[in-house]
């Protein structure tokens, strides 16, 4: 896989998004790889938890924008097969039926909220941004609205769909959209992917990391996902088939819009929408 890299350490599989000169945006090519990578890992007898962690500044930036250059001029069938894709890979990554954390490093903007969102647990810097910016785009983030508004909240969602409102991660916390806050000194990568500081320690954000994961995998396992399950089938509504389905058409409908197209073509073409002319 050229954009994904996974590594297993100690019954725990870190898959981490590597494209960081694109801000960990994904396209068709990771939304494929992503989906397979998460169907394998909940399958694998042998791993008892997964990370979702990235690699550069950003955690995800959203859609890839060569890829939303070519979403411009789908028609309405072509955005339904598209967002389908994007809505199936969300669903394994909520579904999976093993335990998952999401390691945020860096800003996490639109679909990446998504993925952030569809993780059972999300530890984040203090750093790290966030925000929902669909509607400055003449958009609306329906594929990812079950899982987010499960994240945050229908009352933070009014706020942060509506506003397209940047917030920090001390608001994220507050909102219960991550579970953990750490603060991040200067580090560098290392070659396991994890963090260390000036002095070679392992960073706050692995630190946390790690302390989680090793409670998941002290855990049962067979108990751990069934209070995985217990958690999706008690919560609020199912994320059934008819309501992916009915945010696939969500997004394909606004897509093909004339705001919509509009709201794209001037954000790719670095100008302002005509709705603030």
């Amino acid at each position: 896989m050229t954009n994904l890299h996974v590594t297993h350490h100690d019954h725990v599989a870190t898959v981490t998004l590597a494209r960081a000169d694109m801000r960990n945006a994904f396209n068709d090519a990771v939304i494929a790889e992503l989906t397979q990578t998460f169907i394998e890992l909940g399958q694998c007898q042998d791993v008892r938890a997964i990370v979702l962690a990235a690699e550069g500044k950003a955690f995800c930036a959203g859609a890839d924008l060569n890829w939303m250059r070519q979403m411009a001029d789908y028609t309405r069938e072509e955005n339904i097969a598209d967002a389908g894709k994007l809505a199936d890979m969300l669903h394994v990554i909520y579904a999976c039926p093993k335990p998952t954390v999401a390691r945020i490093q860096g800003d996490v903007y639109a679909g990446g909220m998504g993925l952030v969102a569809a993780c059972d647990i999300a530890v984040a810097v203090e750093t790290a941004g966030f925000c929902l910016s669909e509607v400055k785009l003449g958009l609306i983030p329906a594929t990812i609205s079950p899982y987010v508004i499960r994240a945050m909240g229908a009352r933070a969602a009014h706020r942060y769909f509506l506003t397209a409102e940047r917030f920090s991660a001390q608001e994220a916390l507050r909102i219960g959209f991550i579970h953990a806050l750490v603060a991040e000194p200067e580090t560098a990568q290392t070659e396991s992917n994890q963090a260390t500081t000036s002095d070679g320690s392992v960073s706050a954000l692995d630190q946390k990391i790690a302390e989680i994961t090793r409670a998941l995998v002290q855990a049962g396992p067979q108990a751990v996902q069934s209070a995985k399950q217990l958690v999706m089938d008690i919560a609020e509504h199912a994320i059934t088939p008819d309501l992916i389905a009915q945010t696939v058409e969500g997004i394909a409908n606004i897509r093909a819009s004339a705001e919509g197209k509009e709201g794209v073509q001037s954000f790719l073409q670095k100008r302002k929408p005509q709705w603030l002319s």
